[in-house]
């Protein structure tokens, strides 16, 4: 492409100038009259040699580096002011020593003159913003182009596989999971709102009873299954609970965090009240509420009453040491999702008690250089095949994690274990 020099000559360039980065933007105000043609040649004399041989202004405009000089100016009342723009190629740096020479600017042609740099401004930056507003512009063309499709396209489609995989379960015709008919455990929500929610993440053996008056469906079904209750946290929540407990046979109680609602919950919120639901008796005696323990208890009769601890079987009354071990696992994994959130590593005793607390970003040279005493390490990154081999040669029995990748070797002295659930 073709500009012109101080004196107007044509020049080549190597580059198309309109592909720089930056625009410098300079305010001109002369003691005199003075044309274009000034201003250019007083930019290009009196830079010359201030900046050395790398930065001299001739040999960058030659190169494309620096675009065409453009300048706009006014002369009123014998006194002209403008405002001056030169487009750069050159880094951030560069670009703006370049603009400060300006500044050392005193005279253009036979007037005294002075330069003020405004901006530099990233020419990339406008741009971008204009790919972004005709992006939306298109976008929504596109949208408004079907009826039925809503501003999140992603949302539209997953929420129609989620309709087709909704059913209607029992004589009551309740909203339940696909799963509900052949699961061993199910999960009562309160409304079809929750079962979809579930279902967004995979979850698919949730019914809701859809009101305070429990339908016989639910109490029959409640007879047969192992059953968690997951409801809202709020008053309505409380209410619909006291009702299962009634008439459904109900073996857990996971609640959402305190004023939310199931429908609302992410997916890790979900995971997380799930994994932290109690045996009902347990949840009753720690939620104060006595009166509703004492009918219960009634209910079950004088026997000792066996809670169910595995959604996958119904009614196993599991030996002491075992219910142990299950509570020391539930523990390692409130802290593998704890360690997953906080970006860290817990090493643990044997029985889940954290002995120290690691960021990823130290894991390994920890690992490496300290002397280490636990039996598990808690990571909330992934397990690689180097941090099991430094974790078996420290003599750490078992590594929780959220992904495993690329471990072809496993030492017969560490257990791993993977929750990707997470």
């Amino acid at each position: 492409m073709a500009i012109l020099d101080e004196r107007g000559k044509v020049i080549k360039v190597n580059i198309d100038p309109n592909a720089a980065k930056y625009l410098i933007k300079a305010k001109i105000i002369a003691d005199g009259v003075v044309e274009k043609p000034d201003v250019v040649g007083a930019i290009f004399g009196q830079t010359e040699g201030l900046l050395g041989e790398e930065l001299d202004l001739r040999d960058l405009q030659k190169s494309g580096r620096i675009g065409r000089i453009e300048v706009e100016i006014d002369s009123k009342k014998g006194k002209s002011d403008g405002i001056v723009y030169i487009p750069s190629s050159l880094d951030q740096v560069e670009t703006a020593i370049l603009a400060a020479s300006l500044e050392t600017i005193e005279r253009v042609g036979p007037c005294k003159a002075q330069f003020q740099v405004l901006s530099i401004e990233d020419i990339r930056l406008s741009k971008r913003q204009k790919v972004v507003e005709r992006a939306k512009e298109l976008l929504e063309s596109l949208i408004s182009q079907g009826k039925d499709l809503s501003e999140d396209l992603i949302q539209v489609v997953r929420e129609a596989v989620e309709k087709q995989e909704i059913i209607t379960f029992g004589e009551d015709k309740l909203p339940s999971g696909p799963a509900v008919p052949t699961s061993d455990s199910i999960i009562i929500v309160e409304g079809r709102s929750d079962v979809l929610n579930l279902l967004k993440y995979g979850i698919k053996n949730a019914i809701a009873v859809e009101g305070t008056n429990i339908p016989k469906t639910i109490v029959d079904l409640t007879k047969e299954r192992v059953v968690t209750a997951f409801l809202d946290g709020d008053r309505g929540g409380d209410l619909i609970l006291k009702e299962l407990l009634q008439v459904a046979e109900i073996d857990f109680v996971a609640r959402a965090p305190p004023g939310r609602e199931v429908e609302e919950l992410t997916y890790k919120q979900i995971v997380k009240s799930l994994r932290n639901k109690m045996p009902v008796e347990q949840y009753l005696a720690t939620h104060g509420m006595n009166e509703e323990l004492e009918k219960f208890l009634k209910t079950e009769g004088s026997e000792p009453v066996i809670i169910k601890t595995d959604v996958q079987q119904e009614n196993i009354e599991r030996p002491q040491e075992e219910s142990k071990e299950s509570d020391i696992e539930k523990v390692k994994d409130d802290l593998l999702l704890d360690a997953f959130e906080k970006k860290v590593a817990y090493l643990t005793d044997d029985i889940g008690n954290i002995v120290d607390t690691i960021p990823l970003s130290e894991l390994f040279d920890k690992l490496s250089t300290q002397n280490i005493n636990a039996k598990s390490l808690i990571t909330g990154g992934v397990i690689s095949q180097r941090l099991v081999d430094i974790s078996s040669e420290k003599g750490i029995e078992e590594i929780y994690g959220v992904k495993m990748l690329n471990v072809t070797k496993k030492p017969a002295n560490l257990k791993i274990i993977v929750r990707n659930e997470i």
